[in-house]
């Protein structure tokens, strides 16, 4: 999504892309959606695709290495001003995400976009 005019919405850290490599061993299409709150907080929680249904007003931020991310809307709305950036730290993933009991999990990290970038993300349609 980046062409210098645009930056991208979701973007991983090495560690994250290495972790997501690990679990596409053990289920080779997976999907990001980040959560928000309650249980697990406000991880990034990995799920196998056929698992998870997307809903109609969740939003496509992008993808990471191959894998697509989703928000929900009323989410996208309050963060649409930042770019997550998913990284890896010690601990145990979320209750239902693919990274638990691998004693590491993921992280997402964001950064206000400013300076005049434009960030596009398109819904789900």
């Amino acid at each position: 999504m980046s062409d210098g005019a645009t930056e991208p919405r979701v973007l991983a850290t090495d560690a994250a892309i290495d972790l997501i490599r690990e679990i596409r061993r053990d289920h080779p299409d997976i999907l990001f959606h980040q959560s928000g709150g309650c249980c697990d907080g406000s991880s990034p929680m990995c799920y196998p695709a056929d698992d998870y249904i997307v809903g109609d007003n969740d939003v496509k931020l992008g993808e990471i290495d191959g894998v697509p991310v989703y928000i929900s809307s009323s989410q996208y709305e309050v963060w649409k001003h930042t770019q997550l950036i998913i990284d890896v730290v010690p601990g145990r993933g979320g209750m239902f995400s693919l990274d638990n009991g691998r004693e590491k999990r993921f992280l997402t990290r964001s950064r206000l976009f400013g300076g005049g970038e434009v960030c596009l993300v398109q819904p789900r349609g």
